[in-house]
């Protein structure tokens, strides 16, 4: 069976994205997913996300990871599926649709495409960390240096260790350039690597630094 896909990326974020306003895609099997976003075997992508109808907004977006599992949200790929709504005609400029974490809005100015994420009612300072939820759980702790880290190993570490269990955490690792600029790698779980950028990340670290400061 052909499956017609498209391939986008926000920021260096890659994903796979399917219309699925007819239903057609099954849902339900990770493996597949996990192999289409294989890249050696199969398109390659950080995630993949489906574009499906919804009987209240322009559309809902369903976000899987590429280990092939349902996730939380993706701010990246949110800014994905608007320009891909565009490209259909779901939409023009300005979106509303469900995800995941509920309603988000969205538009396009441009080549740019801007996304407006949930508010985060709770930040939980601790000695090394930070640790909040913007649509996805993100630990947030910072370094004298980020270029010297072995990111893979190190988030791995914290992101399967006790303090958050089976359901794992993404780990953003950040270094202070100045008084408004940092740098920001991050570990992202369900892909269970470094990924190039992470739009949920870099708004927890924005949070957090706010937070700190």
């Amino acid at each position: 069976m052909s499956t017609i896909f498209y391939k986008y990326q926000g920021t260096g974020n890659d994903f796979i994205i399917i219309d699925n306003r007819s239903s057609q895609f099954n849902k339900n099997n990770t493996k597949r997913v996990s192999a289409l976003c294989d890249r050696r075997f199969g398109i390659g992508a950080d995630g993949l996300i489906l574009l499906e109808n919804d009987d209240e907004v322009d559309f809902k977006m369903v976000y899987y990871n590429s280990d092939g599992n349902e996730s939380t949200m993706c701010g990246n790929g949110g800014r994905c599926i608007t320009a891909f709504a565009n490209m259909l005609g779901i939409i023009s400029e300005n979106a509303v649709f469900r995800a995941i974490d509920g309603l988000h809005q969205s538009r396009i100015e441009g080549e740019k495409v801007y996304l407006q994420m949930q508010d985060v009612d709770t930040v939980k300072i601790n000695d090394s960390y930070v640790y909040l939820d913007t649509g996805s759980p993100h630990h947030v702790t910072l370094v004298n240096d980020v270029e010297v880290l072995n990111i893979k190993p190190e988030g791995a570490r914290i992101r399967y260790s006790d303090l958050y269990g089976k359901d794992g955490c993404n780990i953003n690792f950040v270094q202070q350039v100045d008084e408004t600029r940092f740098k920001v790698r991050t570990y992202e779980r369900g892909v269970e690597d470094e990924t190039l950028s992470c739009g949920t990340g870099v708004t927890a670290v924005a949070i957090a630094m706010s937070a700190l400061n």
